[in-house]
């Protein structure tokens, strides 16, 4: 590539034990979409907080537009003109879309210097309107779903002159209408001459939007290739060592319904869903789709007691279960993984141990007092059986990678002993390597008995994994599906309202 716009030479980093990026040189060129793929720690993270200003290489350089640059931080990093949108989102819960947007800059009037809020509302609506976001840019970040969120970070991020944008799997809490949206987004820029980085997990994503793709793994530059020039199957073995066909495990040919079901849902109605009805057997993983909105999340959280319920019952083992909160739905065997797991699954500020028993205390208190013996003895046994991959159970939860964060979200659960598993989005923010580890573990729990509904947006992660497919639309179920031989076509056309 002659001129490109970005140029990454040379650049190596280390940490204390850990040699993050090794000798690692990129181009990109404007209006060109290099996607970044690699395993979770193959240094993918690293080299953007280079980019943005947050580290400094230990060698190397950097040159934008031709000229040497080194940003101090991520605020010289914008005025120079490279803008990131993280994984991990930077917004403020209690301020405006509109505020969070223009943080920093927000408008002022000529002559009073107070803001003017008119100005700011039709600014943020301006860039809101690709997304075609039907909200008010002055509502609270805090009322946002998490989808919704994702897609003000981006625009956030446009709201300043970029040369060259950054994606952090951008796409990770988005369903299919909002990712090409965002899609169509990513084109316009491109034909405006910006220089886009797209880090995925997704490599279908990679397919669809990306010029060119490179592997990074262990903090070497594996290879980078032309989109046209590669195949998934090449891009895993250069990331993981793997092939494709290894990443769902194989499935029943149809599951055992000689026995009762296990969970039986009937006209559950809330203020999102309407009149819902499933059911779920022993050994299946039942998947549910829907794009966002439909109400996917919503019946997790209902199951689960953690949503109101304004109509409809639910059976656990055929007996009638009045799940009022979480405590009732844990005492009548189910057991929810929510979609942010860092938010509402997970205290990252403690331990791996203390992760692992948050849901089953009861088992280790004996008189007010708690069996840390016995903790540790079981969190290990754990640890071992889900291929925790930590130094100590001591170690910071937020200190491991996403997959074994993950891992830590089920052994908490499976601990708790539930007979009904509800798992919202497990591999989202993960390697392709954990995927695979995920994908094994949920249907060996399947395999022992469990019954477990699978609430995603990854279409593939649908159709890979699950027995049956339930589909949401405007908060009703759509369709019933099998899974062995559903295709996407027919997911889109009931979650759009045309089955």
């Amino acid at each position: 590539m002659s001129d490109p716009l970005l140029a990454i030479s040379n650049i190596s980093k280390a940490f204390p034990g850990v040699q993050a990026l090794d000798d690692v040189s990129l181009a990109l060129g404007a209006g060109e979409v290099l996607a970044l793929v690699g395993e979770n720690g193959a240094g993918k993270s690293t080299l953007m907080h280079i980019l943005s200003g947050l580290y400094s290489p230990d060698s190397g350089q950097i040159r934008l537009g031709g000229e040497a640059i080194r940003p101090r931080d991520p605020r010289e990093a914008t005025r120079i003109g490279i803008s990131i949108v993280h994984q991990e989102m930077s917004l403020t819960p209690n301020l405006s879309v509109a505020e969070n947007i223009f943080s920093g800059r927000l408008p002022r009037k000529r002559f009073l210097d107070l803001i003017d809020w008119q100005t700011l509302r039709r600014q943020a609506a301006d860039l809101l309107e690709p997304f075609e976001l039907s909200l008010d840019p002055m509502m609270p970040v805090g009322r946002l779903s998490v989808a919704q969120r994702q897609l003000v970070e981006i625009a956030k991020a446009l709201s300043v002159r970029c040369r060259a944008l950054i994606l952090d799997e951008p796409t990770s809490a988005l369903a299919g209408h909002e990712t090409e949206l965002l899609f169509g987004v990513v084109r316009r820029l491109k034909a405006a001459g910006v220089g886009i980085i797209y880090i995925t997990h997704k490599l279908k994503e990679v397919f669809e939007i990306a010029d060119r793709v490179a592997v990074l793994k262990d903090g070497r530059l594996v290879d980078t290739v032309t989109v046209p020039e590669t195949a998934p199957d090449r891009l895993i073995r250069m990331m993981v060592g793997r092939d494709l066909s290894t990443f769902y495990p194989d499935r029943p040919t149809a599951a055992d319904r000689s026995a009762p079901p296990l969970l039986e849902v009937e006209n559950l109605t809330t203020r999102k869903l309407h009149g819902v009805s499933l059911r779920l057997w022993p050994g299946e993983v039942v998947g549910m789709a829907g794009l966002v909105g439909a109400g996917r999340t919503e019946l997790g959280r209902a199951i689960f007691g953690a949503d109101p319920v304004r109509e409809g019952h639910v059976r656990v083992e055929g007996r009638p279960r009045n799940i009022g909160s979480p405590a009732g739905a844990i005492a009548a065997g189910i057991a929810y993984l929510p979609e942010d797991r860092k938010e509402d699954g997970l205290f990252l500020g403690m331990s791996v141990r203390a992760n692992l028993v948050a849901a089953s205390l009861n088992r280790f208190a004996a008189f007010g007092w708690m069996d840390r013996q016995a903790e540790s003895r079981v969190s290990a046994d754990c640890a071992r059986q889900l291929n925790i991959r930590t130094p100590s159970l001591e170690q910071l939860l937020g200190h491991l990678s996403g997959g074994n964060q993950q891992k830590t979200l089920i052994s908490k659960w499976l601990l708790a002993g539930p007979k009904v598993l509800i798992v919202d989005e497990p591999t989202r923010g993960i390697d392709v390597g954990a995927k695979a580890e995920i994908y094994a573990l949920l249907r060996r729990l399947a395999n022992e008995g469990l019954s477990i509904l699978m609430i995603s947006s990854e279409l593939p992660e649908i159709l890979g994994m699950s027995d049956r497919i339930l589909v949401l639309y405007d908060g009703r179920l759509a369709a019933e599906l099998d899974g062995h031989t559903a295709t996407e076509e027919q997911i889109m056309a009931a979650a759009t309202g045309h089955a």
